[in-house]
Parts: structure tokens; sequence; C-alpha cells
């Protein structure tokens, strides 16, 4: 600082009065003690964490339906036809999922991998066996559940209550959209196929 800096410092504080009261101490926080109440939050702000991962919501947020409810479930896009033969089970069901004794975290573990396991190996139709979950305290939980994360998942095109030989209102038919290579290669047949008949 030059001279003339010490001057116009000195003449800016001239009215500037000190203190008269020592500032106090800042006060440290007591450490925080984990009581009942503490950690039931804890583990719900993890479980809405751990909803966040893959998308599907936890069970606090997720509609009931009936025991004896019929799931069904369209995207725009999907044909009538197609959907009304997944309804009537005429698809061949290449993978299956059975969700009975999970617990809804398990449950919803299970399906997302079962999901993502079908995308990757191609498979268009699956069956889930959620049961009806009658006679319970919770009626139909799972079956709850997998109605309203299917929905979530834009991966499945449509699902459907299945037939009573595969389980009735107690599973549902998911059918899953194709896969990029799947629909080249669909792509290049239709192509093909125009070639051959010009």
């Amino acid at each position: 600082m030059t001279d003339d800096d010490n001057g116009i410092f000195r003449q800016q504080m001239k009215d500037v009065e000190p203190l008269k009261k020592p500032a106090e101490r800042v006060r440290l926080k007591q450490p925080v003690v984990m009581t009942p109440g503490l950690k039931s939050r804890r583990r719900a702000a993890e479980a809405m964490i751990a909803s966040d991962v893959d998308g599907l919501s936890s069970e606090a947020y997720i509609p009931p339906v009936k025991p004896r409810d019929v799931l069904s479930f369209k995207r725009s896009g999907v044909q009538h036809g197609v959907f009304k033969n997944l309804r009537m089970g005429n698809y061949l069901v290449d993978s299956r999922l059975d969700l009975h004794r999970l617990t809804v975290e398990q449950a919803r573990q299970q399906v997302y991998l079962f999901i993502q396991d079908c995308l990757k190996h191609d498979i268009r139709c699956a069956l889930i066996t959620h049961g009806r979950g009658e006679n319970r305290e919770k009626p139909a939980l799972l079956k709850s559940c997998t109605n309203h994360w299917l929905q979530q998942m834009d991966e499945v095109l449509a699902f459907h209550s299945a037939q009573p030989q595969h389980g009735g209102t107690g599973a549902t038919y998911v059918m899953l959209r194709k896969s990029a290579e799947k629909r080249v290669e669909n792509l290049e047949r239709h192509h093909k196929g125009i070639k051959s008949r010009l």
C-alpha cells in the first residue's frame, strides 16, 4: 500500500467504532444420537434413494389393486391384434419369474433384473407370477406392485393378466420391446422380402 492508499483507508474508516462486546464463541453441535425414530427415517430415505436407482417406486407410492382384478396395460402404438394375442395367451412364453415368498423390496429388484435380462436375451414375451395375495394383511400387495412397476418401465410395451392355465389373475403376461439388433434384423429381412417380390 502506498501512503495515499493508507490515507484513503483511514479516511473511509474514521467513523467505524470497535465492538464493545466480545464476539460469542461458536458452539459446536452436540453429536447426533441415533434414536429409533431417526433410524426409521434414515431407512426410509435410503429406500427412496434405492428406488431412484432403477426408477421403480417403493411400496408407499403404489396404488392397490384387488386380488381378483384383471391387470391390463398397453402403450400407444401397440396394435390391437397384437395386444389381443397377448391377452389370449397366444404368444410363446420364453421366460418366467415367480415372486412368491419375496418381500416387496426383493420383488422390486427381481422384476427390474428380470426385465433387463429378457431384453439382453431378446425375449419378447414373459410371464411374471405374483399371486393374488388373498387373505393377507395387505391383499394383492405384490400384484399391485407388479402392475405399477411394469407401467414405469419403458421397455414394457404391454401386459395383461394371464389365462387360467398360466395362473389367471395371479400372473401377468409381459410383452417387451425388440432390442435394437432385432429391429435392424427385421428391417433387413423385410427389405429383402420386398426386393425378392420385385
